[in-house]
Parts: C-alpha cells; structure tokens; sequence
C-alpha cells in the first residue's frame, strides 16, 4: 500500500511534516511481515476494483460496500480468501486512520454467512511424519543437489521449521555442539519484532539432520551467508538463498520419489510432520512449542489430536 491511501485534511500538514510523515508511514507498515503486505496490497486492490465498477469508495468505504463485495466474491473465492480480505480491508481503514467498515454487525454476518453456506474447513497438507520423512530422504541423489535436499528436509523437519525461517537462516545463525545444534532464528510469523529464539536440533540415529548439514556446507563450500542455496544445472552454487516455493517443491519432490501423493504434501508437512510425530510420541506440548515457536496451546492441540485419534479409541474391541 502507498502513501496514497491515507487521506489527510489539509495538505498543509502534510507538507509541514515532510520527510517524517514518510519514515513514520514506512515504520507503520512494517509491523507487518513483507508477504503479508504484499497479499493485502493485492486484496485492496481488487476491492478497489469492485468499488471503482460499482461508483462507490473504497476508502473510505461504507459496510455496505464490504457486505456487498465479500457476497460477491464467495460465488468464486474460498472463504479463507475472503477472510484476508476483509483483514486487508480493515488494515487499509485503520492505517488512514478511518473508520473500519469491517467491523460492522452486517459485514461480519454476512461473513458468517459465507462461511456456513460455502464452508471453511482448511485443506490440511499430509505431514511428513517421521516414517515418511525417512522414506524421502532415502531417495535423495548422490549429487551435491542431492546432499543440499537431503539437509533440508531434515533440518526442516528436525527444526519443525517454517518454510521463511528455513530459506532466512545463515551460516552464522548455526552453532554445533556436542549433543547436536543450535539454531538462531532472527524472526518468525509470531516474532515480528525480530527478538529471535534459539532451538535446539538433536542429533538423529539413522537419519542425521547435523551429519546431513555438514556434509552439504562441506561439499558446496559455504561457509557464510544463506545455508540453503540454489544450483544451476552445471552444478554451480549461486550466492543467492532458495525461496519459499523451492522448499515446497523440494518436499513435493521427494513425497513423490516415495511413493507419496505430492499433491498433498507442501513445504508445511515438514513442520506438521515433526509436531504430530512428536505428540503421538507422547512429547510435551510445552516442549513442542519451545521447537516450533507457537504461542497458542489450542493451535498444538490440533497436531495432538490428530496422533491420538486412534488412541483408547471409544470403539475398539467392539466389533
């Protein structure tokens, strides 16, 4: 979003303040994270669209605008879509300083709407449990790209990483010990003040993530910079750092070297993969939430429920 949003009475003020008033407006946007900016750049834009067809103002915009455009957008959008954009929405009304019309009883039951007559069910990605994970990595190539693969997949797992901590993380932010890593992550989804955490990565018996890393950096020759990096087909490593879609079809990849059905596994499975596996292990939630770094114990019980389904199951022996 750009400064043009923000509609301020009196252009005199805006001149008197200047340079500051852009630092400020920068500093206000970064409280959110580069992607997320980005999706609701491009979700305010569409409304933008809707209201310029319709003649009516998007910002401000009435809650009958955002009724009206959230109702027409469910005949096409899922309803997790819709959601963002209404978020996107809301940002742009409250960093003018306006009025949010998404607040209003109308929008949110029409939301509601949306969400009982369409649906609003996520489509969950398989994790890639430990079994699984095992299985993948089991048919990495005996290549550098191969070794790069099969540090990744581990170190994700291991690291119930994110796919934006995997592709940030650095040289300098790995520190070997004895009993296995540390790992320094700078910043994550829940850290957007970038006070970082440090987590531990334990050393594996058949699988090693830290025996795996090593003998990637080792072979590619990195010793600062991105961990994780691109390589062309003549087998260079570029300088650059992997993206985000990489890491999701590099697990995509491997899910389907496997035997798996790619379709459903995403860069997410790693992370999903460790945290179910660690509960149906019995692990603690406090524990997995000092690796995963997840604030909300209801988010994790997910992850416990879904390893524990089967478990002192009211119908066993009954049939």
């Amino acid at each position: 979003m750009s400064t043009s949003l923000i509609v301020i009475e009196g252009g005199d003020l805006l001149a008197a303040l200047g340079p500051d008033f852009a630092v400020a407006f920068d500093l206000a946007k970064a409280e959110k994270a580069p992607a997320t900016r980005k999706a609701y750049a491009t979700d305010f834009r569409l409304f933008k669209v809707y209201c310029d067809a319709k003649g009516v103002s998007a910002l401000p915009a009435a809650p009958e605008t955002v009724a009206s455009y959230i109702a027409a957008e469910a005949q096409t959008a899922k309803p997790s879509t819709i959601g963002r954009r209404v978020a996107a929405i809301r940002y742009a009304h409250k960093l003018a300083g306006f009025d949010t019309p998404t607040d209003a009883e109308g929008v949110k039951a029409t939301m509601r709407g949306i969400c009982r007559t369409f649906g609003s069910a996520k489509n969950k990605k398989a994790p890639a449990v430990a079994a699984k994970m095992l299985s993948m990595v089991a048919t990495t190539p005996d290549r550098l790209s191969g070794l790069r693969d099969r540090a990744l997949l581990l170190l994700g797992f291991a690291g119930a990483f994110r796919r934006s901590e995997l592709v940030a993380l650095d040289v300098a932010d790995i520190e070997e010990t004895q009993t296995g890593l540390l790992v320094t992550i700078r910043r994550g989804k829940t850290d957007q003040e970038a006070l970082g955490r440090t987590i531990a990565i334990t050393r594996g018996d058949v699988a090693c993530p830290v025996k795996a890393l090593t003998e990637w950096l080792n072979a590619a020759g990195i010793v600062s910079g991105s961990l994780f990096r691109p390589i062309n087909k003549s087998g260079t490593v570029a300088a650059s750092r992997l993206t985000c879609r990489s890491v999701a079809n590099i697990v995509k990849e491997y899910a389907g070297r496997a035997g798996f059905d790619a379709a459903i596994f995403s860069a997410h499975s790693l992370r999903s993969g460790f945290l179910t596996s660690a509960a149906a292990k019995g692990a603690s939630i406090f524990k997995m939430m000092d690796q995963s770094g997840h604030k909300s114990i209801d988010t994790l019980r997910g992850y416990v429920r879904d390893a524990e389904l089967f478990k002192d199951h009211a119908g066993a022996g009954l049939l």
